[in-house]
């Protein structure tokens, strides 16, 4: 299917920007430039209602705990885990979907603020989402958070959904993996077919791994070399990065969506297969015409805010579906 049309002229909005590609700066300034892209973007007419907002403090970091608006009885929880290659994003940055997951699937959403690379390399983030998920289930009581827990996050945030789902399956009700990075070195076509043009680049998914690994500005160039990064004693099996080499048997079902113009496309479709040759339910969208990042592009891309409300009403079945 071609390039959707919305999409494509922000791409080329993005490409027309007087600023070095993200892999070519630093952190900080690659922070400035998502929130510009994400917060500064949103208007109070286009923020998402929902019934109560809350500050938290989610095992020692900060978070935001969303109320939907007329809940009789107990709801479903979902733990958002936000996106940005382990280095960049925040709450604010993802305060829109987790208050369209909110409004449109009638759900409490718990989002927190993890620790980042490379300030705070791997496992930091494991840690965080592993300590957030705990204290959802010490606290979901204070806004009657039923039995239900879900985990749910976009790209980096997919990657830690689904690792958190692997290590606390007893923990976790369902996944909801948006474009989830599955694979730190794997081998998959989307890479080279979508590596230039479509948002996020191979080039700046490398600069991602390099920085969320620990490794070096001297080491960074080899972040997606299998011997190099051997050498440098990284364990490249490690199912915390890379949650397609887990034992999948007894996961909780899923929703796994990706885009087609996405180099994580492959590695996502890949790991959906996975889990349902275990044994899985899972209920898996490919967005045609789509990229990576397409929940942010709902102002541009009818498309996109297509894509988005689909999104929410598969997670919402699926939720009510467990209670």
């Amino acid at each position: 299917m071609p390039l959707d049309p919305g999409t494509a002229a922000l791409l080329e909005l993005v490409a027309a920007a007087p600023y070095p590609p993200m892999h070519e700066g630093t952190p900080e300034n690659a922070r400035r430039a998502y929130r510009a892209m994400t917060v500064d973007l949103v208007t109070p007419e286009s923020r998402v209602p929902v019934g109560e907002l809350r500050d938290v403090d989610v095992a020692g970091r900060p978070g935001r705990l969303y109320l939907p608006a007329g809940a009789e009885g107990p709801v479903a929880t979902l733990l958002y885990l936000h996106g940005g290659g382990f280095v960049i994003g925040d709450l604010d940055t993802h305060d829109q979907i987790c208050r369209r997951f909110c409004a449109g699937a009638g759900v409490a959403v718990v989002a927190v603020d993890y620790r980042l690379a490379p300030e705070h390399p791997f496992p930091a983030a494991v840690e965080d989402a592993l300590a957030a998920l705990d204290w959802v289930h010490a606290h979901r009581g204070e806004w009657q958070g039923s039995d239900v827990v879900a985990v749910g996050g976009d790209s980096a945030g997919g990657n830690l959904s689904a690792v958190v789902s692997q290590a606390r399956p007893d923990l976790v009700s369902a996944q909801v993996l948006i474009y989830p990075a599955t694979h730190l070195l794997g081998d998959y076509p989307s890479r080279e077919e979508n590596a230039v043009g479509y948002f996020l680049e191979m080039a700046t998914m490398t600069w991602f791994g390099a920085h969320y690994l620990g490794l070096s500005a001297a080491e960074a160039a080899p972040a997606d070399d299998a011997d190099a990064l051997a050498a440098l004693g990284i364990d490249l099996d490690d199912v915390r990065h890379s949650p397609i080499l887990g034992d999948l048997a007894g996961q909780p079902p899923a929703v796994l969506v990706t885009a087609e113009f996405d180099p994580l496309r492959d590695e996502g479709e890949a790991y959906g297969a996975a889990l349902r040759a275990a044994g899985v339910v899972v209920d898996a969208q490919r967005y045609d015409g789509l990229v990576h990042g397409f929940i942010d592009m709902g102002i541009m891309s009818p498309a996109a805010a297509a894509a988005v409300d689909d999104l929410v009403a598969r997670t919402a079945r699926l939720l009510a579906s467990l209670g």
